[in-house]
Order: structure tokens, then C-alpha cells, then sequence
């Protein structure tokens, strides 16, 4: 088993590499256990895969039941595990900051904090104070016995204001009060995302979700982009394939899905892998 530490450290070797990695999404410690024993090197949960896996929509669940699964997440290989920590849990800095440490001592060795507030008709935090969550999230981390990977959130495209200038300037504040990566989820287009990666000296990632742009690995990391992450999307892949088997046995009375099932041997072998084989 790697230490917290050590999982830390070779979290933060990762976005120091030239070219960009994949962090996908896992939304269990079973998914968590298959993508370690497919190679990959660090895993981000997803609060929308969890949240859809526990019966409820996306922000719908509380800090200390998210923290309680990504704890299981940590538990469940021995990749370092950055979490989405929503937008801390809580509007007030010095609540943010907290967030941050009980993250930690989940065993993380990263976690996002975004910009938006998550209430009906409202979007995302005024800049002023949007920077000082990220100042005091940033202090909290630095306290830290271990390494924290803290990324900032600019969800201005997400929220429906897809301001681009608005979105750097935001990202520019976060890089100020020192956050260690940066991220506009929703961005689409190669000028998006030269702009955004042009405008700060911080990592970026990527969010390779559900959109109709096709980006290869290749091709974000020629851009600049550092690390890419998937969101729900491996979640929602999984509910597709389940909603159309249930509405093939609900309207006609047929089980063609399973031809299209994973293999029972296949997952039991990856299952049964070592936690030693999932070393970075």
C-alpha cells in the first residue's frame, strides 16, 4: 500500500510531465478498481456519477456523504485520487477551507473547488469573493502535512454564460491566489482552449465530456492542455447501455443487450488484480 504521501507526490509529478494525462471518473470503488487495473495513472471522481448512482441529481449530496465516498474511492487503489469537491460545500471562505482539510484527511491527494453557487437563479460567486474562497483554499492546503493538488473552476460556460474573456479573468484571479491548476469545464473549440491555455501559467485540464468535439489525447496536449478528465461521462455511458436494455426488455420482451455485456470473466480477472499492479 502507498502512503498518502507518496500517492501526493506522484500526483503532483504528473502535471509536471510535457505532455498531457488522462484522470478518469469513477463513480464507486469498483470503477475506481477497473480503470486502476487498466493502467491509468491518477483518478477524479465525479459528484454527478455519484450523486446518479445514489438516486439524486447532481449537487444533491452533502459534504459529509461525499467525503464518505471519496474516502472509498482513496481506499480502493493505490492511484493518488483528486475529488470534486463541488464548490466547497459552503459559500464562505473560511467553510471552503475546511472543506479542503477534510478532504485531506480523506486521503486525497487533490480536489476542485468551483465558482458557481448551486442555488435556483443564481450562477456564480462575484469575482471578489470567488478569489478569496480559492485564497483560503489555498492557505488550508499549504498547512497540509501532505501535497494537495488544488484545482480552481471557472464554471462560467456550465451556468450558461459562456463569457470567455470572463472565464480567464476569473481563472487569472485563481492562478493569483494560487491555485495549482486551472479549468473551464464547458469550453468547446481549439480557440477556447488555446485562449484559456495562453492566458495562465498553471496546468489546465480539460474536460473531454459529452460534447460533440472529438479531441484526441494528442491533440489537447498539442494545445497545451496538461490534464484531461471526463466528468460523467463514463457514468453516463454505463446508464446509457443500462436505460436501453431496460427499454428493450420494457417495450418488447427481448434481451439482445447482452450481447453487447462485459464479459463476467473479464471484470472478475481485472477485479482480482493486486493493489500492487496499480502502482503509477
Amino acid at each position: 500500500m502507498k502512503t498518502q504521501a507518496q500517492k501526493a507526490e506522484a500526483f503532483v509529478a504528473l502535471h509536471a510531465r510535457p505532455k498531457a494525462f488522462i484522470i478518469p471518473n469513477p463513480w464507486d470503488a469498483g470503477t475506481a478498481r477497473l480503470l486502476a487495473a487498466l493502467g491509468f495513472e491518477a483518478l477524479a471522481t465525479t459528484s454527478a456519477g455519484y450523486a446518479f448512482s445514489s438516486g439524486v441529481p447532481d449537487n444533491g449530496v452533502g459534504r459529509d456523504r461525499m467525503l464518505a465516498h471519496v474516502a472509498e474511492i482513496v481506499a480502493a487503489t493505490d492511484l493518488p485520487v483528486s475529488a470534486d469537491l463541488e464548490n466547497g460545500f459552503a459559500d464562505e471562505p473560511e467553510a471552503v477551507a475546511e472543506t479542503i482539510r477534510l478532504a485531506a484527511s480523506a486521503g486525497l491527494a487533490g480536489g476542485s473547488i468551483e465558482d458557481s453557487v448551486n442555488r435556483p437563479g443564481e450562477s456564480v460567486y462575484d469575482l471578489g469573493l470567488a478569489r478569496e474562497r480559492i485564497r483560503a483554499a489555498v492557505e488550508a492546503k499549504r498547512a497540509l502535512p501532505n501535497p494537495f493538488v488544488l484545482t480552481a473552476r471557472a464554471e462560467n460556460f456550465l451556468v450558461g454564460r459562456p463569457h470567455l474573456d470572463d472565464t480567464i479573468r476569473r481563472l487569472q484571479a485563481y492562478q493569483e491566489a494560487g491555485a495549482d491548476v486551472l479549468y473551464a469545464p464547458g469550453i468547446r473549440t481549439r480557440e477556447q482552449i488555446a485562449a484559456v491555455v495562453s492566458s495562465v501559467d498553471r496546468p489546465v485540464n480539460f474536460l473531454m465530456g459529452t460534447q460533440p468535439e472529438r479531441f484526441t489525447l494528442a491533440e489537447l496536449s498539442a494545445l497545451g492542455v496538461r490534464r484531461v478528465s471526463v466528468g460523467s461521462a463514463l457514468s453516463l455511458a454505463a446508464l446509457g447501455a443500462f436505460l436501453r436494455a431496460a427499454r428493450e426488455m420494457a417495450t418488447t420482451g427481448t434481451f439482445t443487450y447482452t450481447q453487447d455485456c462485459a464479459g463476467f470473466a473479464e471484470i472478475t480477472k481485472l477485479l482480482s488484480q493486486p493493489r500492487e499492479n496499480d502502482d503509477v
